[in-house]
């Protein structure tokens, strides 16, 4: 029966995370800098609301893009935070997880033959979502511009095709971000283009030398834009899997469509949790932002004084270094690193062919992880 599957089904690949995961997983005295989830716990205050909405039978469907109150919730905190402004009523949808809300968006907006311009090295799970709604992935070489889609970048790809360009800033690898005036360049660019922006801003709570700054925040392409965002990362919730998108009335009606005939609704429960989130913990992102910039300052220092290439992070809990070896793969590097010194990072190539002869490292781990598996990447290098 296999033969009769959807071929893009059968053409895409499971996720090279995955599948280096899975591979040193069985290994003994593993130390792995790998998993791009928060290593703090939930806070209590969430906790409790959780267990109060259980308590008091919030346990049936929601509306369909979620509960008013937390679309409410949202619009204040996205105003609060970035400046947005969206109507709860008929511009924001909870969805499950940010990746339901980028599924939903790309099924939505994608004809077979479009295409989706995308920086290179990319988190690997937008090109399956674009490809399973019949679009063509284009990856942009970033690897000589910091890691940033650049509006020049953007212009020299464009063409009578592409139908989205993909924004996912801070970086899943890279954790570098566009300022204000990178974003403007490409909102003065795509203003008039019948193109929509999709912005990943799922790192957005995760930022450091700079405020996080929404492309959304500019009139010029408000209207084309659909914004992703969820509490997964900014408050150590990814179990719960709560995102939201917002966008324009005229696009969210038809998300909408995809995303009810997709999961009905998110989480009833979950939906409560995120509401306490998003209001009295609205800040609860801070304490563990300034434990990520301290990690990431030293994970900085000490690849510095391995002599390792590397773009300093402005987000996110990633470094991307140069690590090659030559006639390796960075997968290939990767298993070496496990099997000579018990380290496990993240190849390169599992984020495009533009990752190639770098390694992921995510910082999302206490200081005494991050020193023994820095001191065993040094070994590894000498």
């Amino acid at each position: 029966m296999e033969q009769l599957i959807n071929r893009n089904v059968k053409d895409i690949e499971i996720s090279g995370i995955r599948k280096f995961f899975n591979l040193v997983s069985t290994k003994e005295d593993i130390i792995s800098l790998t998993i791009g989830q928060p290593d703090f716990h939930t806070p209590d205050h969430i906790k409790e609301s959780t267990k109060q909405a259980i308590d008091e039978n919030q346990t049936v469907y929601t509306p369909n893009a979620g509960i008013l109150e937390l679309r409410q919730a949202i619009q204040s905190f996205t105003n609060e935070k970035y400046g947005l402004s969206y109507d709860p009523e008929n511009e924001i949808i909870v969805t499950v997880g940010a990746s339901q809300a980028i599924d939903i968006t790309l099924r939505t907006i994608i004809n077979p033959g479009d295409e989706v311009l995308l920086p290179g090295p990319v988190y690997p799970g937008y090109e399956p979502l674009i490809q399973l709604a019949g679009g063509t992935p284009i990856h942009i070489d970033t690897r000589e511009h910091d890691f940033k889609l650049t509006a020049d970048l953007i212009k020299s790809h464009m063409n009578e095709k592409t139908k989205c360009v993909i924004l996912p800033y801070p970086s899943n690898p890279t954790g570098v971000t566009l300022s204000k005036e990178e974003l403007m360049e490409i909102a003065q660019l795509l203003k008039d283009e019948p193109i929509f922006i999709l912005a990943d801003e799922i790192y957005s709570e995760l930022t450091y030398s700079q405020d996080h700054v929404s492309i959304a925040s500019f009139d010029e392409v408000r209207k084309q834009t659909i914004v992703i965002q969820g509490v997964s990362k900014s408050h150590s919730m990814t179990g719960f899997r709560i995102g939201y998108l917002l966008a324009d009335r005229s696009i969210r009606k038809h998300i909408l469509k995809v995303h009810q005939y997709n999961v009905s609704c998110a989480t009833s429960i979950s939906q409560y949790a995120a509401l306490a989130a998003l209001t009295t913990g609205k800040n609860d992102s801070q304490k563990m932002r300034d434990a990520y910039q301290e990690r990431r300052d030293y994970v900085l220092n000490r690849l510095s004084k391995m002599g390792l290439e590397v773009v300093s992070p402005d987000g996110a809990f990633y470094v991307f270094p140069k690590l090659s070896i030559p006639n390796y793969s960075s997968f290939e590097v990767g298993l070496k690193l496990v099997d000579e010194v018990g380290l496990a990072l993240v190849p390169g190539d599992a984020f495009s062919e533009y990752g190639q002869g770098y390694m992921r490292l995510s910082y999302a781990y206490n200081m005494s992880i991050l020193e023994e598996g820095l001191n065993r990447l040094e070994r590894f290098l000498k």
